[in-house]
């Protein structure tokens, strides 16, 4: 009990000051909308490819604005941020332009290959639908929950993430994949079946199961046995080590045990969600401006790349922690993370295609996307600048 108590009163003080550090979210609002008028520009004239089938801006490659099909993971991501920014200003150019990029992506409703059908759809006709009640919108978001829900092995209790390298895992689950049972969680609410609310609860436990190590790190792969269900082996795909703590790895499971929380109220997912949280912001190789190394294991970690769309994830994660939480100091840690990227993260002006965060790190031991910005880093940075918002 007394080393509980020094604890809490040690991250009281870490968090006394970072509570001066406030973002001026209409200012930076502004200045997003700028960016996003400097890419809407480039976008229109890049060539959507001999197929018609690049959609959507991702990232930068060699300073050129990369596009990505309809069935990437990360295609909804541009349609949600603008979806965000109709939300905070009202300015219904957003909602037409949500609109159209939306039905770029439309058809991914019906796919059963990817398990990130919850970035893809939710982002985009998620947040379409919250805003505008478009009954279409809601028919969309059914249909994905019931393509993501052909994923669901109930031997193995976990929603199968990649399809790939089959020589290499039988059935395997990534932290990533706690992302997409919002788009579970929502689709019981929408129809009152609940088949989808029951499935991302066995995953979610499943995940909590294997997926983590008793400092409440995760593990990035579990592969399992499909015929029994049995773990296979555990493993780090994108991070430095398979025993390392790979970065944006460990937002996704503080984000993902939160919204979990927020569907279901079952304690056992709020404190897991704190204990990833203590992991990360106590880490000894957490940085100063909370804007994490790309692994909290990286070699030379003083000199390893940043991964800001891990603290972008974190930031809006533990702003919706902190309404959950007796603990007092989410808030105020989400609130220097904040302030951290937007001060020394963001793109000047009319510079990097409009993107708006720079240094994050996409898939460092494939060398790829390295120190570059990309569209998650952008879309959580403005969802935890609006939640910043409405907070105050």
């Amino acid at each position: 009990m007394r080393r509980r108590i020094i604890f809490s009163a040690f991250l009281a003080l870490i968090a006394s000051h970072c509570m001066a550090q406030q973002v001026n979210v209409n200012r930076e609002i502004k200045t997003i909308e700028q960016q996003v008028g400097v890419m809407l520009k480039i976008v229109d004239t890049i060539s959507a490819g001999p197929k018609g089938n690049l959609v959507e801006p991702r990232t930068l490659v060699n300073g050129k604005l990369k596009m990505v099909n309809s069935n990437d993971w990360t295609s909804g991501f541009f349609p949600g941020l603008l979806w965000y920014l109709y939300d905070y200003t009202g300015n219904s150019s957003y909602k037409g332009l949500a609109q159209k990029f939306n039905k770029r992506i439309e058809k991914e409703q019906f796919s059963k290959n990817t398990h990130d059908l919850g970035f893809m759809i939710y982002c985009s006709f998620g947040n379409g639908y919250r805003l505008t009640n478009d009954t279409a919108y809601r028919s969309i978001l059914v249909q994905a929950a019931k393509s993501l829900s052909t994923r669901f092995n109930p031997m193995v209790g976990a929603i199968r993430s990649w399809d790939h390298h089959a020589d290499a895992w039988q059935y395997p689950v990534i932290i990533d994949n706690m992302m997409n049972l919002e788009l579970l969680f929502e689709a019981t609410k929408l129809t009152g079946d609940s088949s989808y609310f029951k499935i991302a609860v066995q995953h979610a436990n499943t995940t909590l199961k294997n997926h983590f190590r008793p400092d409440h790190s995760s593990y990035h792969v579990v592969d399992y046995n499909p015929a029994n269900g049995k773990v296979n082996l555990k493993v780090t795909a994108q991070g430095y080590s398979n025993e390392s703590a790979w970065a944006r790895g460990q937002a996704w499971g503080l984000y993902g045990y939160t919204l979990c929380y927020r569907f279901t109220r079952n304690p056992v997912y709020l404190a897991q969600a704190e204990a990833i949280a203590k992991f990360i912001l106590t880490n000894p190789n957490q940085t100063a401006d909370l804007v994490p190394y790309w692994d909290y294991n990286a070699p030379n970690i003083s000199d390893a790349p940043r991964d800001a769309s891990a603290a972008a994830i974190t930031a809006s994660a533990l702003y919706e922690l902190g309404t959950y939480s007796k603990a007092g100091h989410y808030r105020q840690y989400a609130d220097k993370i904040l302030s951290s990227l937007t001060k020394n993260y963001r793109s000047p002006i009319g510079e990097n295609a409009g993107f708006i965060l720079l240094h994050s790190t996409g898939h460092l031991p494939a060398k790829s996307e390295i120190d570059v910005p990309i569209n998650y880093a952008d879309y959580y940075y403005l969802e935890a600048l609006l939640r910043s918002k409405r907070m105050k």
